[in-house]
């Protein structure tokens, strides 16, 4: 392994580069600091970030001084982020920040305690303090929050050649951008102009001849998930965000979006398992408030499913064998209802259930929940019948698995749908309640049964 390759062969930060890294901090070498981490991007930046301690990470910063690009705080968990934001002097988390983009800073500063972060804009230029706090007062996970405010607008009358010549001109432009908008004087987006449309038309040609009117727009207040539905639906890689007026106020990039699906996923992904906005670098304190909520729902539906088998103590105790056997039919159940049920919400959260196609799906996996109860109960029922000797008990069983995979089926889509109905999120609550239905329908059907058919009540 070559100790001074950043990354592995495994792509992970070197373990030799890292621990030369550390040393270097300890000693105070700043120089070497900087010559190790200059040639980094600033997500490279990020995961070393997290790969040290908290003290270590505060003196890489302060070490690095003018070289630290601060897009690599927007790289790190939260917790990361935040202890840090805490750490630093605002004057350098202003000096910072007027070097990012203004989406970046917003994300930076959307999180910070409003004293701090008043008396970071306070330190930025006029025009810089505007625009972000014009960002920062839009809803959290909006799209006027998630936009960057630099853009290049145009008035129509322009020719192509005088567009050209103003962006070679023109030093305050955006890092990058993909397309330029052409506006009116109250700057009401009339148009878009792509930038390989605009290099292959010749120079005397007017910006309104060239221009796209057929233009998609993204409502400012609306929800950052929603604007990605329309990055996905018409293969954007920019699109124009605007006020209540209609007026361009900034735009959306793809790599916005792309952090929007990843952050969008990852949070339904949380909150299916019941660990909300826990992360890795979360302390133990933390990360036991963000689960033992959820785990205290799981102890009351499981003592709501002890109660039922309660009411059979008697028929267990007649037949030992029902014991052995009941946990079998509720597992299935289980498992069939959770396969149901990220069908379900995935569908919800990608809006695919209209119509026809929600009674379709509804339908299909009520068939489905009954074809798989039938093969797995002919499965489990001959397995029972050879085990026990007993082929009523195999009939039995064979009837319950039945009954509780229809059950898993409905359930896993009509719960997170009337969820989704009353405005409650299907990613957080759908798994208990399915969990508790399938157990509770797959005991009481099991032992039901089994005492109806065997006589034991």
């Amino acid at each position: 392994m070559d100790p001074n390759a950043f990354r592995d062969a495994e792509d992970r930060i070197n373990p030799l580069w890292l621990e030369r890294l550390r040393a270097h901090l300890a000693a105070g070498e700043t120089d070497d600091v900087i010559e190790m981490m200059e040639p980094l991007h600033a997500a490279d930046t990020g995961d070393v970030l997290e790969a040290i301690e908290s003290p270590e990470q505060l003196a890489l910063i302060l070490a690095l001084g003018d070289k630290f690009d601060y897009s690599a705080l927007t790289e790190v968990d939260e917790s990361v982020r935040l202890k840090l934001m805490e750490l630093l002097p605002n004057a350098e988390i202003a000096r910072g920040v007027a070097s990012l983009d203004s989406d970046d800073a917003v994300y930076l500063l959307e999180d910070l305690e409003e004293e701090d972060r008043d008396a970071i804009l306070a330190q930025l230029p006029p025009f810089e303090r505007l625009s972000l706090k014009r960002s920062l007062d839009f809803p959290e996970e909006s799209a006027g929050r998630r936009m960057q405010t630099e853009f290049i607008a145009i008035p129509p009358f322009w020719t192509v050649g005088q567009t050209i010549d103003y962006l070679r001109a023109e030093k305050d432009l955006p890092d990058e951008f993909y397309q330029i908008y052409v506006v009116d004087a109250s700057y009401h987006v009339l148009g878009i102009v792509p930038l390989d449309k605009l290099l292959r038309t010749r120079r005397p040609v007017k910006i309104e001849a060239v221009m796209n009117t057929n233009v998609v727009l993204v409502d400012a207040m609306e929800d950052q998930e929603e604007a990605a539905r329309d990055f996905e639906r018409y293969d954007l890689v920019e699109v124009a965000v605007v006020d209540e007026n209609k007026r361009l106020v900034g735009v959306l990039t793809v790599d916005d979006i792309v952090d929007v699906i990843h952050e969008e996923a990852d949070e339904d992904i949380r909150l299916m398992a019941g660990v909300g906005d826990e992360e890795v670098s979360d302390s133990t304190l933390d990360t036991v408030k963000s689960r033992a909520p959820w785990l205290l729902v799981n102890l009351v539906t499981a003592v709501l499913v002890s109660i039922v088998i309660g009411f059979f103590n008697a028929t267990i105790e007649q037949m030992v064998a029902l014991a052995v056997l009941m946990p079998i039919v509720a597992s299935m159940g289980g498992n069939a209802g959770a396969q149901t049920m990220t069908v379900t919400v995935r569908a919800l959260a990608m809006r695919e259930l209209e119509g026809r196609r929600m009674r379709r799906l509804i339908t299909r996996e009520m068939i489905v929940g009954f074809l798989n109860g039938i093969i797995f109960a002919v499965l489990i029922g001959i397995v029972t019948a050879f085990r026990f000797a007993n082929v009523e008990l195999g009939v039995v069983i064979g009837l319950a698995m039945v009954i509780n995979m229809i059950v898993a089926g409905s359930a896993g889509i009509l719960i997170p749908l009337a969820l989704h109905k009353l405005k409650a999120d299907p990613a957080i609550a759908s798994a208990v309640f399915v969990t508790t239905i399938t157990d509770v329908v797959g005991f009481f059907a099991f032992l039901a049964l089994a005492g109806l058919w065997f006589g034991l009540f």
